[in-house]
């Protein structure tokens, strides 16, 4: 990525919890691991050396388990969080040597936080609590309800602007907490698991949702996740954590395809592989027609409808298309053999078994 497609730069972050962090960050930078430092030294390593480059316009999805970091990190964009060490340079400057006012302007037009508890205000309309940012602002309720309802009313919450909070369900308490956010008209939304409280069916109309304001707006989204579905679903870049380093990130599908650790291999393995991947990332690039082709798909179709496209039936082609022109050439066969995760087709008496 170039410096104007690099909206956030993450850069040599670290973060320790305890009375005197420093004398510990030396250690750490020393090779100490997490579990010596808390039971030696009584403090808690949250994030170590964090260098992730977040690109403009698109969606980056931090994920880990419990205790990886991950809303560690999102909370020293805003600086809700000071770090250790470390630099976060948002549009090219490093935010960290943001005096107060300069901070409270970030907050209030740069960046924007959807939280997975909701925070709306109980003695607040639904209208009131999206027009937030503007009223903090000092902005009347008269001169901000266009803006706020035609986000609620974007997000499906057409005329609701005058119920209470209690009066929704959480599915539409988090669709107020969106409408907040894009109401304050900022170019970066940050979202700390906000969809996790959600229940399953709720939860996939959220994801739905999101990804079809983003294809519109091209937000600079950073979203927090435990959940590899989830970020697989919604990430254009994905940042993997682990005990508060990077062990990975990068296109979702070429981490999927190429796990380079372990600890990713795990994440990956029960995923269902032809529900995620898609065709751009297995078909073999060519803009030249060759041969007979049993019809044409999209770069962007996953593999399971070529499944049901093909009945299953390992000897056929399809020309991959990309609005409209060629882009590629997908083979069943490797389709196939992409299916098999990579510990399992390195691996002869594996892919002798799946033959």
């Amino acid at each position: 990525m170039t410096d104007t497609e690099i909206k956030i730069s993450i850069r040599n972050l670290y973060k320790i919890f305890g009375d005197n962090p420093q004398p510990a960050l030396q250690m750490i930078k020393e090779g100490m691991g997490k579990t010596e430092l808390l039971e030696e030294h009584n403090h808690v390593l949250g994030l170590n050396d964090i260098n992730v480059d977040v690109p403009a316009g698109k969606t980056t999805v931090i994920m880990g388990l419990s205790g990886s970091g991950k809303s560690t990190l999102i909370r020293h964009l805003n600086r809700l969080i000071e770090p250790t060490a470390g630099e976060v340079w948002v549009d090219g400057e490093n935010i960290l040597e943001y005096n107060d006012k300069q901070l409270r302007h970030l907050r209030q037009h740069k960046m924007s936080m959807v939280f997975q508890k909701f925070a709306l205000l109980p003695h607040r309309t639904v209208l009131q609590n999206a027009g937030l940012a503007p009223s903090i602002e000092g902005q009347s309720e008269h001169k901000y309800a266009d803006e706020a309802r035609k986000w609620l009313d974007r997000v499906g919450l057409y005329g609701q602007g005058d119920q209470y909070p209690h009066q929704l369900s959480g599915g539409m308490q988090q669709r107020v907490g969106i409408a907040r956010a894009l109401t304050s008209n900022s170019d970066i939304m940050l979202m700390d698991e906000a969809f996790s409280a959600l229940d399953p069916l709720i939860r996939t109309d959220m994801q739905d949702l999101l990804n079809e304001l983003q294809a519109e707006l091209q937000k600079t989204i950073v979203f927090i996740t435990h959940d590899l579905d989830e970020a697989l679903k919604l990430a254009d870049h994905l940042v993997i954590l682990k005990d508060g380093f990077v062990v990975q990130q990068g296109e979702p599908q070429n981490i999927l395809l190429n796990p380079a650790d372990p600890y990713i291999e795990d994440f990956v393995s029960d995923i269902n592989r032809a529900r995620v991947l898609r065709v751009r990332s297995v078909m073999t690039k060519t803009t030249e027609p060759s041969g007979e082709y049993a019809g044409e798909i999209d770069h962007n179709d996953n593999l399971e409808s070529v499944i049901g496209l093909s009945e299953g039936n390992t000897a056929l082609s399809y020309r991959v298309l990309k609005d409209g022109q060629q882009v590629g050439v997908l083979n069943m066969r490797k389709l196939v053999r992409a299916l098999v995760p990579s510990e399992q087709s390195d691996d002869p008496e594996s892919a002798r078994r799946s033959g």
